[in-house]
């Protein structure tokens, strides 16, 4: 009777390990009908001859309960290998893509490197937004009079050209001009002579031609010139290059069309080129494509034009542009209206303040 009571606490603890396992339920269905019959009520415990035999036929169970168990547990064992493998390489695949995701974002957002000598010219400069002009609008923006102000006060100088009817490369910042002018109709829609007429902000001041700000400056003040996107965007690259070829000071071109940045990047490697952009939030459906905003004002068009500076609007910048910072695009912002955003940035495009042409320098020893 030990050798039963030996064999129930084997099947116990066998259920208890293997109880899941569909190749042990069939050895214990086995199991249990040998215990059922040595333990069922009236069965006459063996004689002592044959003691033997149910010895020897309880090692032999016990034999084949063992040999089954090892198999088990070998096959248990490679399970586990198999869940490990299984595991490992959902890990690799997670880990390449990973990688791959982050080669290809950096590939988007990598910007161009300006040489030593042209970031030393555009860097720590406070460029007046539109000229110098006044917050009244006696002197109004992208004026003759706004850029001679400037020019005199030290200050580099950030202005918008776009083309006219008749293909003159003229100073305004608007598509229309309802907002300066008070009049219908767009600009590229009237010839320069028709242009020339109409008065910027109820002033004396007309609307300029590039080359007559060129003219007018005469090289004392670095340029920042934003080239506004239309329909005939080659056309305007090609002649705003021609015409700052003759200029005498510093200059360096930006748009907020990738592929206007992009222009300068294959036709005039030697222009130092940058990339305006603010949050696609506040891009205005008619300014550009929700899309368009989402790809610009996040930075994943630089692959297209390698911009060596990123003009960004003051405030909370996505960490892509952070990073392409990083990568040694120059920091430029716009725009200021108080002192203090020299310390944060490399230049600062201001307006409706006159700030000290020496502040950066003053911001470096602090």
């Amino acid at each position: 009777m030990s050798a039963l009571k030996s064999m129930k606490r084997d099947l116990r603890k066998l259920e208890r390990t293997y109880k899941r396992n569909a190749q042990l339920k069939k050895i214990n269905k086995k199991l249990k009908k040998e215990v059922q019959k040595l333990s069922r009520p009236g069965k006459p415990i063996p004689a002592a001859a044959d003691a033997g035999k149910f010895s020897a036929a309880m090692n032999a169970a016990r034999t084949a309960l063992t040999e089954e168990t090892k198999k088990i547990q070998r096959v248990n064992r490679i399970n586990t290998i198999r869940r490990k493998a299984v595991h490992i390489n959902r890990e690799y695949h997670i880990t390449r893509n990973a990688a791959l995701l982050a080669g290809f974002a950096a590939f988007l957002i990598t910007p161009g490197q300006a040489r030593k000598k042209d970031r030393a010219k555009f860097k720590n400069v406070n460029y007046a937004h539109r000229g110098l002009h006044t917050k009244d609008k006696s002197i109004p923006e992208n004026s003759m009079a706004a850029f001679r102000r400037a020019a005199e006060a030290g200050y580099g100088i950030e202005l918008d050209v776009q083309l006219s009817k008749d293909g003159k490369v003229v100073v305004f910042h608007d598509n229309t001009l309802k907002r300066v002018c008070g009049v219908k109709g767009r600009v590229d829609s009237k010839t320069y002579d028709e242009l020339k007429k109409i008065p910027l902000c109820g002033t004396d001041e007309t609307i300029p031609l590039f080359s007559d700000v060129l003219d007018c400056v005469d090289g004392r003040s670095t340029l920042l010139v934003e080239l506004k996107t239309g329909k005939k965007n080659r056309e305007l690259c090609r002649k705003t290059l021609k015409l700052l070829k003759n200029y005498k000071g510093d200059y360096c071109i930006e748009s907020f069309d990738p592929r206007i940045v992009a222009w300068f990047r294959f036709h005039a490697p030697n222009v130092v080129r940058g990339q305006l952009a603010k949050r696609p939030k506040d891009f205005k459906k008619e300014e550009l494509h929700p899309v368009g905003a989402f790809l610009v004002g996040n930075g994943l068009l630089n692959f297209v034009s390698r911009p060596q500076f990123v003009a960004y609007k003051i405030g909370k910048q996505p960490l892509s542009v952070k990073m392409s910072e990083k990568m040694g695009a120059m920091k430029f912002c716009w725009t200021s209206r108080e002192e203090g955003n020299e310390k944060h940035y490399d230049s600062v495009i201001f307006e409706h303040y006159n700030p000290d042409p020496t502040i950066h320098r003053k911001w470096a020893r602090l």
